[in-house]
C-alpha cells in the first residue's frame, strides 16, 4: 500500500515503520518554534522540569512577533522572559521585535527544509507544509517536553487530498483557493486530518500561495496542509542555497479518506464574511457593505508578492477619506524589498499607514484594535466574533487585492471596480 507525502516525513521520523491512521507514533522533531505569547508558559513548564539543558540549541527558534514591539508592560515582561530564556540556553536562532512574523521568518531565512518535521507553539505553524514540511502546532506543554526530549507524539492523521485544475483568473490567488475549500467543508471539514494540495493546477500557485493555503489549512480542522516537493519549491530552496533537505512525493496509491477537485478556472476573488473562516462567498456576491478599516499583511497575506499586488491596485489613488488603511510587512526583509522597490512610498502617498513588521492587528492584541460597529476587510486568516477589537465589530476576510481595491472605494468591491 502507497503512503502520502505526509506519512512518508512521519515515518522518517519514526522508528515505528508500521503505522496507520489512529495509531500514536512517537516523532524526533527538526525544528522547535515558539513566540512571545505561548514561549512564556512553555518555558515556565520546562523550568518546573528541572534545570537542565534544551534538546539542541540549534534546532530551537524563538520569534518575538505578536505584542511587539511592546505595548505595555505585561507584554514587554513577556518579551523579557524569552530574550532570558534565549540568554540562558543559548539558543542560536532568536528574532526580536521588529524582525518579523515567525511563519514568515523561518522560510525566508533557509531554517524550515523540505523533508522536516517542525512543531511550534502557534496554530498557524502548519504554514511551513508548503515547502513539502510536516509543520503542526501544539500547546505549550507540549512545547517545553520537546524543548527538553526533542521528540513528541502524534496522533497518525487520516489523509485527505484537494485536487487543483484548471488555471487561476486575473485577482485569484491562494487566499481565494483556501476560502473556497473551507467554504465547501466548513471549520471542521478536515478536523484531525492531513490535508495535502496536489494535481496540475498547483503549479500556477506561487510559494507565496501555497503559504496561505497551508496557513489556513487549520481552519478547516486539519493537523496539517502539505503541498507535495515539487519545481515550485526547489526554484524556491534553489535561491535560499539550501541544500540538506529530502524530497517527498506522494504515491499513486496512495488511501485518502476524501478527495476534493477545486477548478481554479471557475474561482472568484472570494470574501469571508463574519463571524467564520467557512462562510466565504464572491466578493460579487457580498451586497453593499461599507468599512472602517482594511489591514494588508499578517502570516496569512504580509510577503512581498501581496504588497506588490496591493500596490499595483492603490497606486495613483488615495484611501477612502473614511477608511483607515494598515500595512504590515511580514518581515524585516519584506519591508525592505518593498521599500526598494517604491511600494511603501505608493502605500504612503496612497494614505496607508505603515505598521513595523509583526502580527499587528490581526488577533486584536496590537495596533489596529476595532470599536463596536466597526467592520474591517482584513488579508487575516480568522474573523471570530471579537477577533480584532471589540465583540460587535465585523472582520471580513479577502485576499489583497480585494482588501486594496476595498480601501480605495470604501467598501468591499471586487478589484476591477477601482482598476
Amino acid at each position: 500500500m502507497g503512503r502520502t507525502v505526509t506519512e512518508k516525513i512521519l515515518a522518517a521520523h519514526c522508528k515505528q515503520g508500521n503505522f496507520k491512521p489512529g495509531d500514536i507514533i512517537d516523532v524526533d522533531v527538526d525544528l522547535l518554534l515558539m513566540n512571545d505569547i505561548t514561549g512564556p508558559v512553555a518555558v515556565e513548564v520546562f523550568n518546573k522540569m528541572g534545570d537542565g539543558d534544551v534538546f539542541d540549541k540549534n534546532k530551537i527558534v524563538v520569534v518575538l512577533d505578536h505584542f511587539t514591539p511592546n505595548k505595555d508592560v505585561t507584554s514587554a515582561k513577556l518579551s523579557k522572559t524569552m530574550r532570558d530564556f534565549v540568554a540562558e540556553k543559548g539558543i542560536c536562532h532568536f528574532y526580536d521585535a521588529g524582525y518579523g512574523i515567525e511563519h514568515v521568518v523561518l522560510p525566508e531565512d533557509g531554517l524550515v527544509k523540505p523533508g522536516d518535521l517542525v512543531i511550534g507553539g502557534d496554530s498557524h505553524t502548519v504554514t511551513h507544509g508548503a515547502l513539502g514540511v510536516f509543520s503542526t502546532g501544539m500547546g505549550s506543554t507540549d512545547v517545553a517536553g520537546i524543548m527538553a526530549l526533542g521528540k513528541t507524539w502524534l496522533k497518525v492523521p487520516e489523509q485527505m487530498k484537494v485536487l487543483l485544475v484548471g488555471a487561476p483568473g486575473k485577482w485569484v490567488s491562494g487566499k481565494d483557493v483556501i476560502l473556497y475549500v473551507i467554504s465547501m467543508i466548513g471549520t471542521d471539514g478536515a478536523l484531525g486530518k492531513s490535508l495535502e494540495f496536489d494535481g496540475v493546477g498547483a503549479k500556477y500557485m506561487d510559494m507565496d500561495s501555497r503559504f496561505t493555503i497551508c496557513n489556513m489549512a487549520v481552519e478547516c480542522g486539519a493537523v496539517n496542509g502539505i503541498f507535495a516537493f515539487d519545481e515550485v519549491a526547489k526554484k524556491f530552496v534553489d535561491a535560499l542555497g539550501l541544500r540538506d533537505y529530502k524530497e517527498y512525493n506522494s504515491d499513486a496509491d496512495a488511501i485518502y479518506k476524501k478527495i476534493i477537485d477545486v477548478d481554479l478556472s471557475e474561482l472568484e476573488p472570494m470574501v469571508a464574511m463574519p463571524h467564520l473562516p467557512s462562510n466565504g462567498r464572491p466578493v460579487t456576491e457580498v451586497g453593499d457593505i461599507k468599512i472602517d478599516q482594511v489591514f494588508i499583511g499578517s502570516c496569512t497575506n504580509g510577503r512581498i508578492k501581496d504588497l506588490r499586488i496591493a500596490a499595483e491596485i492603490v497606486k495613483g489613488k488615495k484611501v477612502h477619506p473614511s477608511v483607515r488603511g494598515l500595512i504590515a510587512p511580514g518581515s524585516r526583509k519584506v519591508f525592505a524589498q518593498a521599500l526598494k522597490e517604491g511600494l511603501i512610498e505608493t502605500f504612503t502617498d496612497s494614505g496607508f499607514t505603515i505598521l513595523p513588521p509583526g502580527c499587528g492587528p490581526c488577533f486584536g492584541g496590537h495596533l489596529g484594535i476595532l470599536a463596536k460597529g466597526e467592520r474591517c476587510v482584513s488579508t487575516t486568516n480568522r474573523n471570530f466574533v471579537g477577533r480584532m477589537g471589540d465583540k460587535e465589530s465585523e472582520v471580513y476576510l479577502a485576499n489583497p487585492a480585494v482588501a486594496a481595491a476595498s480601501a480605495v472605494a470604501g467598501r468591499l468591491v471586487h478589484p476591477a471596480e477601482v482598476m
